[in-house]
C-alpha cells in the first residue's frame, strides 16, 4: 500500500491494521508527515508542524503492540488538534502572534484521554485568530486553504482542522465549535464533523472564547471515525464546571445502521433563509436516502430558529470581549482588525442586554425541547453554500450577494445556543466542491445522530471522494 493510501485509511481502520501488526505506527506515521511535507506550501493547516517527537511516539506506539502490551481503540493513529488544545511542551497561540510564546506545561483533558488511547498527536493546526471567525483567514500565520480547491475558504474558525482532515494530513483532527467551528469547516471540506452535546466532552486545558457556547469534538472522513474519537473524549470530568455527569454509551457499538422508524423534523424555516439551489437539492436528495433506509422524514416547524442568531451574536459578543477586555485595551493594535472590531462590539452590551438574552436563550431551548416530542433529529442543510474564494467577504446565492458571517452560519448557531449535539456529514457536490447535511439530536443523545449518519454512509460514497490536491 502506497503512504497516500495509507493517509486516507479511516481511524479505525488504521487502529485495526495496527492491532492486527499489518501496518506500524512508524509506517503510518511516517506516510502522514510525508503528506503534511508534500501539501502544507498549498493548504497552510499547521502553525505548529509535527517533526521528531511525532516519529518518537511512533516507535513507542510500535515497542508496545510489538510486545503485546494492551492497545487503546487510537492505537498508532495520526490526530492534529487545533491551536487552543494545550498540550504539554507544545506552544498554544490561539492563533494569534500574541501568544506565540505561551508553552503549556502540562497536557489539558483532550490531549491526555488521546495520549492514553494510544493517538500520535501531530501537531497545532491553524485557525481564526482567537477562534472568533468563520472564514479560516489569518493574518498571522496565514490563510488556510480547501483541498478541493486551494482558491477557496476551508471555512473556520477550525479551518487547519478541516483541511488537515480532509487531505489526509491526519487521520482525525479535533476543533472546537461556539457558532459552527466544527461543521462548518467540515461542511465545505467533505468532512463529517460532531459538535457533542455541551458538557459532554471536557474543556479544561482548552483556551477559550465563550464559555457558555465552546463545544470541543472530533472531525474525521467518515462517522464511524467521528464515534471512535467520541467514545475517547467523552465523559465526566470535575476540573471542567461544565462537564457533565452523565452515561457514556459505546459509540462504536451504536453504528448499526438500522434507522428504520427513526423520525426526522425537518424544519420548514431552514428552506426561508438564503439557500443555493444546488445545495437545496443536494440535501433534499439525502434525505430521501435517509427515508429509503426506513426513517420518518416529515417537515416541521420552529419559529425560534429565526431568533437564534441574534441571541447567540449577543451572549458571544458579551462573553469572548470579557475574556478579552484587557487585552484588547492594552494590546489591541496586536489583533486582527477584522477580529478586534468584533471583540470591541461586545464591550459595549450592557448587563441587562446580556441577561435578556440568556431569558431568551430559556426560551429557545425550550421551545426546541418541545420540537424534540414529536421528531427524533432534525435535519436539513449545514451550510447554504459550498466553499467561497478565500477573499470573499459575501456569499453568492442565486445570484444575490449576502453576509458571508450570517450566512455561513445560519443552521449551526441554534445548536450552539441550546448545546444540543449537532452531526454534518457529506451529501454532494457542486462546482467540484462538498455539500454538507446536517443531523441534530436531543442533549446526550450523540449515538442516534451517529447512527444516522452511518447508515446514511452505508448507502452512499460520498464521504469517500478524495480531494484532488
Amino acid at each position: 500500500m502506497s503512504g497516500a493510501d495509507l493517509c486516507f485509511l479511516t481511524a479505525a481502520e488504521l487502529a485495526r491494521r495496527v492491532a492486527a501488526k499489518d501496518v506500524s505506527p512508524v509506517e503510518v506515521v511516517r506516510a502522514h508527515l510525508e503528506r503534511i511535507e508534500a501539501t502544507e506550501p498549498a493548504l497552510n493547516s499547521f502553525i505548529t508542524r509535527p517533526g521528531e517527537e511525532a516519529m518518537e511516539a511512533a516507535r513507542q506506539s510500535e515497542a508496545a503492540v510489538t510486545s503485546g502490551r494492551r492497545l487503546g481503540p487510537l492505537h498508532g493513529v495520526p490526530v492534529g488538534l487545533k491551536d487552543l488544545y494545550h498540550v504539554a511542551g507544545t506552544p498554544n497561540t490561539s492563533g494569534s502572534r500574541i501568544y506565540h510564546d505561551f508553552v503549556p506545561a502540562c497536557d489539558g483533558a483532550a490531549a491526555a484521554r488521546l495520549k492514553e488511547a494510544g493517538a500520535i498527536l501531530m501537531g497545532k493546526l491553524n485557525l481564526h485568530q482567537f477562534a472568533f471567525g468563520i472564514t479560516g483567514r489569518n493574518s498571522d500565520y496565514g490563510d488556510t486553504r480547501n483541498p478541493w480547491d486551494p482558491a477557496r475558504m476551508t471555512g473556520g474558525s477550525s479551518g487547519g482542522s478541516g483541511s488537515a482532515a480532509a487531505a489526509g494530513q491526519c487521520a482525525i483532527a479535533l476543533g472546537t465549535d461556539t457558532g459552527g467551528s466544527i461543521r462548518v469547516p467540515s461542511a465545505l471540506c467533505g468532512l463529517s464533523g460532531l459538535k457533542p452535546t455541551y458538557g459532554r466532552v471536557s474543556r479544561r486545558g482548552l483556551s477559550p472564547l465563550s464559555w457558555s457556547l465552546d463545544h470541543p469534538g472530533p472531525m474525521a472522513r467518515s462517522v464511524e471515525d467521528c464515534a471512535l474519537a467520541l467514545g475517547v473524549l467523552a465523559g465526566y470530568d470535575p476540573g471542567d464546571p461544565a462537564s457533565a455527569n452523565e452515561p457514556t454509551p459505546d459509540y462504536s457499538a451504536a453504528l448499526t445502521g438500522d434507522v428504520r422508524g427513526l423520525r426526522i423534523g425537518v424544519p420548514r424555516e431552514y428552506f426561508e433563509v438564503p439557500l443555493d439551489a444546488a445545495v437545496r437539492e443536494a440535501v433534499t436528495e439525502g434525505l430521501d436516502t435517509l427515508r429509503g433506509l426506513g426513517a420518518e422524514v416529515k417537515e416541521v416547524s420552529w419559529p425560534m430558529f429565526h431568533h437564534a442568531r441574534a441571541i447567540s451574536t449577543t451572549i458571544l459578543s458579551a462573553e469572548a470581549s470579557a475574556l478579552h477586555r484587557e487585552m484588547i485595551l492594552s494590546r489591541g493594535d496586536e489583533y486582527d482588525p477584522s477580529v478586534r472590531w468584533r471583540f470591541e462590539m461586545g464591550l459595549f452590551i450592557s448587563g441587562a442586554d446580556y441577561l435578556r438574552a440568556l431569558r431568551g436563550r430559556t426560551a429557545f431551548t425550550e421551545k426546541t425541547r418541545e420540537l424534540f416530542e414529536d421528531v427524533d433529529l432534525l435535519a436539513g442543510p449545514m451550510a447554504p453554500v459550498v466553499a467561497p474564494l478565500i477573499e470573499a467577504e459575501e456569499a453568492e446565492v442565486n445570484g444575490a450577494a449576502v453576509g458571508l458571517i450570517p450566512t455561513l452560519s445560519q443552521y449551526t448557531r441554534p445548536f450552539n445556543l441550546n448545546g444540543y449535539p449537532a452531526l454534518t456529514i457529506p451529501c454532494g457536490f457542486s462546482q467540484g466542491l462538498p455539500i454538507g447535511l446536517q443531523l441534530a439530536a436531543r442533549p446526550f443523545e450523540e449515538a442516534v445522530a451517529l447512527n444516522a449518519g452511518h447508515a446514511y454512509q452505508q448507502a452512499t460514497g460520498w464521504h469517500t471522494r478524495r480531494p484532488p490536491l
